[in-house]
């Protein structure tokens, strides 16, 4: 079977606009050291830009001009949440490549090629003033490309060895059907109010009833249809929260076919039928949200314990001189480049020149 794995692709071109005196910075200089490997400030800086370019077309609209010096958290602004996330990144990415031999990892020729065109379409496609700004040349464009590619690589072999056994026991999901006397109404503006405390009474007995009619027998559906009420239909565990625990622990004591009594809540009454102790496809799909919550925990933990285990050094001063409010940073990129183990031909290695600017 064909390997296939995407990484981003930079292959795009970038518009930068200087919003104040940028610090200087020596892009040979070391920004951080991952157990005697060195991260340079060029390399650190491009990955910054790129990063800061994707945040700024996605969260810029919903943050604003001061997005960067907002509040991210307790004396923290967005700027350094988003720096720091950007170092640990690069330290990881260092630490999977020092590991590659433990897994049998390498990048193919393919996969070497589609960088090195990459890299060089980027340098083609932008200006030597921009370039200069973000240190976008070749061989820094190449070498984030390279680290980029490894990780994506390494996070799969790494995640092969998870455990990908789970059992039905393990995953079972139960599925019910419910409806809710609701306390709530709409008043003649539109807007949910509460009703009356005699409504509310009047409603927990006509909940009454048709739970008491569901158990002699009657048809969920049919009886809901007849009150206007909306039957939702639900797969859950004992851990689901959703839409309330109270119906959750009531209907996940019931046998098959049995019907809770009425479950008062503060928004309105409920009453369920278990329908199902084992919903094939809701458990089915809980075992592949186990399988992946295995993998995703296995890589973390593995890159967690190479950290640990690996004497890291950041160069602050280099980190400061990387401001993401002296510069603004618009890209037209691809996305997902697609690459395989197998040797390819030219035109198929080639990246697709299509860009769709990011705005």
């Amino acid at each position: 079977m064909k390997k296939r794995w995407f990484m981003s692709a930079l292959a795009g071109v970038m518009t930068v606009s200087v919003l104040a005196g940028c610090s200087s910075l020596k892009e040979d200089e070391t920004a951080i050291t991952v157990g005697g490997t060195e991260i340079t400030a060029g390399v650190a800086n491009f990955y910054a830009r790129y990063t800061q370019a994707q945040y700024e077309s996605y969260m810029g609209a919903y943050l604003g001009e001061d997005m960067w010096s907002s509040e991210a958290g307790e004396g923290e602004s967005y700027e350094e949440s988003i720096k720091s996330n950007i170092k640990e990144d690069l330290e990881t990415m260092v630490l999977l490549e020092q590991h590659m031999d433990e897994y049998d990892v390498f990048l193919s020729n393919a996969e070497q090629s589609v960088i090195t065109k990459t890299a060089q379409e980027f340098d083609d496609n932008n200006a030597l003033d921009e370039k200069e700004l973000i240190s976008g040349d070749k061989e820094t464009v190449e070498r984030v490309l390279t680290l980029m590619a490894v990780q994506q690589k390494m996070r799969e072999a790494i995640q092969a060895g998870a455990d990908t056994e789970v059992s039905d026991e393990e995953a079972a999901q139960k599925k019910m059907d419910y409806v809710l006397f609701s306390y709530k109404t709409t008043d003649e503006d539109g807007k949910s109010v509460d009703i009356s405390d005699e409504e509310k009474e009047a409603l927990k007995n006509s909940a009454a009833e048709f739970a008491e009619s569901i158990k002699n027998g009657g048809d969920f559906a049919a009886l809901a249809g007849e009150r206007a009420l909306e039957v939702k239909p639900l797969a859950f565990d004992s851990e689901t929260q959703a839409p309330d625990e109270k119906l959750i622990d009531a209907a996940d004591a019931l046998e098959e076919n049995g019907v809770t009594d009425v479950i008062e809540t503060e928004s309105g009454c409920y009453v369920a039928k278990l329908t199902s102790l084992l919903d094939r496809e809701a458990t089915d799909a809980k075992k592949e949200s186990i399988i992946s919550e295995r993998k995703s925990k296995l890589y973390t933990d593995t890159c967690d314990k190479w950290r640990k285990d690996t004497k890291i050094e950041e160069n602050k001063s280099v980190w400061k001189k990387i401001k993401f409010t002296d510069l603004t940073v618009t890209m037209k990129i691809k996305e997902e480049v697609p690459y395989t183990d197998e040797v390819k031909t030219d035109d198929q290695v080639d990246v697709d020149k299509t860009t769709a600017e990011e705005e």
